[in-house]
């Protein structure tokens, strides 16, 4: 997949609640080149949600059909039949169209981009100022049951240990400067040859 593509990619990953979306929504709103990468799922959506837009929803039967057919460049079942991937086709869409990918995925899936993609990936681990405050704001959303923020703060406290594997751990306590430093590391990564 790497060598019949060429471009390149800015990965966030993140716990669920550290901030990384809002983060990547900023970076998109800066003249940088940077094209989101939508990825897919197996879940229903969301109140708001978008198919094509937020996430592409295939379902569950939908997704394996896709793990079959080997249309993925990465994906994960994060929580039984619970999937989310990056489709080959996303990528190819926007190196097509002359920019960097841009990734919101979990802790895993960022890394195994990072190993497929090596120099062409820039790997960004944000990281929440603890984990006392990462439940504050899972809880502050308003929008899980009590057994999906157990379930998230137990994944979280695993996925904390990856942030050394990462680039660069970007330290989210304040957003305007982690948004700050999140643009001078994709400028500066973008502008290497």
């Amino acid at each position: 997949m790497a060598d019949e593509l060429k471009g390149k990619c800015i990965i966030f990953s993140a716990p669920s609640g550290a901030g990384k979306t809002t983060i990547v929504h900023h970076l998109l709103k800066q003249d940088l080149g940077l094209a989101f990468s939508v990825s897919a799922c197996s879940r229903d959506p969301r109140e708001n949600e978008v198919d094509g837009k937020d996430y592409h929803f295939l379902g569950v039967e939908g997704f394996r059909e896709k793990i079959q057919s080997d249309a993925f460049v990465e994906w994960e079942e994060v929580y039984t039949n619970n999937f989310y991937g990056t489709l080959k086709s996303e990528m190819q869409r926007i190196w097509g169209e002359g920019k960097a990918v841009i990734f919101d995925v979990d802790v895993i899936g960022g890394l195994n981009l990072k190993k497929q993609f090596k120099d062409d990936a820039y790997a960004i681990f944000v990281q929440p100022p603890s984990y006392e405050e990462l439940e504050k704001r899972l809880r502050g959303r308003s929008t899980e049951s009590e057994d999906k923020i157990d379930q998230r703060m137990e994944k979280a406290s695993k996925e904390l240990s990856f942030a050394p594997k990462f680039d660069y751990v970007l330290i989210n306590d304040d957003l305007e400067t982690a948004c700050k430093t999140a643009e001078d590391l994709v400028a500066n990564f973008l502008a290497e040859k």
